[in-house]
């Protein structure tokens, strides 16, 4: 009895004890399986999240390169709009002149300076073609890298003035005439190539004004020659034409220097009809007038003064300025020359 007792217990406290490990274990099987299957939902997670990472820089990437695209675009198609090309009135601006303008420019600190100036402007000129002329004996790098850069229609010349007309270092602007043999090298050009039929404006653009667009707006209106103010010039705020609105023609000029000039005009103040020009073709600037008649020499070949065409609201707005660059102070660059040490070494300014 006492043995069957001893066997049952025995087999009861094995029984217990069976069941108690059989319990723990179950319970560290279920832990290990809770921990397995969370490290697997986190791998997974991090797998998910990885992925949606990579995915998310690659849509931002997408997003970037499609705003780029679209800013390359939008400002292509700006650039064909303000050519009028997707106007209504595209075929109006196919009949509308094209503005020829002559800039003669020569090497100095500011020159590519001056003419950045003046293409981000001409940039938005539609029908336009910069005749620019450069007063060397052969074209130099630096002017036929920037119009080739420029995305402007152009044509690019030089022509040297004579040694016996340039100016001295120290010799005033007015002492010689400047710029003669450039924009008479501009006129052979235009009536070597183009037509009496071709329509067109002809505007001496010389590079040390500030020029609005509406100038050349205004300049699309031109039959024989328009005229119109020019600010900060001949010791004036303005200088311009004096106008009569009841007939619509010049009656006088509001002019400080040497007011009886036969046109007493700045280089930017008028504009020719190409058709003149192309037949009159000896009309041309000349080295044999006194400093300041340059716009007369030219104007007296072609036209009256009651033939000009006053422009810019008869004349009462200033659409072009003469603000003429400051020569920078280069004194330590020349002591660097000196020692052969250029701070522009390498890099065109």
């Amino acid at each position: 009895m006492t043995e069957s007792s001893f066997l049952i217990d025995e087999y009861g406290t094995k029984s217990n004890m069976w069941s108690g490990f059989r319990s723990k274990g179950f319970l560290m099987l279920f832990l290990i399986y809770v921990i397995v299957f969370q490290c697997f939902i986190y791998y997974k997670d991090y797998q998910e999240r990885y992925k949606w990472q990579e995915l998310r820089s690659e849509l931002e990437s997408l997003v970037s390169e499609e705003r780029d695209l679209y800013g390359l675009v939008n400002s292509i198609v700006k650039r064909l709009e303000a050519h009028n090309l997707f106007n209504k009135e595209r075929r109006e601006s196919a009949v509308k002149p094209t503005i020829y303008a002559i800039t003669p420019t020569f090497a100095r600190p500011v020159q590519k300076a001056e003419l950045t100036r003046l293409s981000q402007t001409f940039l938005h000129v539609p029908n336009f073609h910069w005749i620019v002329v450069e007063d060397a004996a052969t074209k130099t790098t630096l002017v036929t890298r920037f119009l080739e850069e420029s995305g402007l229609i152009y044509t690019h010349l030089a022509a040297v003035t004579p040694p016996n007309y340039k100016l001295g270092r120290n010799d005033p602007n007015w002492k010689k005439p400047r710029g003669v043999e450039q924009r008479n090298a501009a006129l052979r050009w235009l009536r070597e190539n183009l037509r009496p039929t071709d329509r067109g404006v002809v505007f001496f653009a010389d590079d040390d004004n500030t020029y609005s667009i509406k100038l050349f707006h205004e300049m699309e209106k031109i039959q024989r020659v328009g005229v119109w103010p020019v600010g900060l010039v001949g010791g004036l705020m303005v200088e311009k034409p004096i106008c009569d609105n009841n007939t619509s023609k010049v009656i006088g000029f509001n002019a400080a220097w040497k007011p009886d000039r036969p046109f007493p005009l700045d280089m930017a103040g008028f504009a020719i009809n190409l058709r003149l020009l192309l037949e009159n073709k000896d009309a041309v600037f000349s080295y044999e007038v006194q400093g300041g008649y340059q716009e007369s020499e030219i104007l007296s070949q072609i036209v009256t003064r009651n033939e000009l065409e006053p422009l810019a609201d008869f004349c009462t707005k200033v659409y072009v300025w003469h603000t003429r660059t400051e020569p920078p102070q280069l004194n330590v660059e020349q002591l660097l020359i000196k020692k052969g040490k250029r701070s522009n070494v390498g890099i065109e300014v």
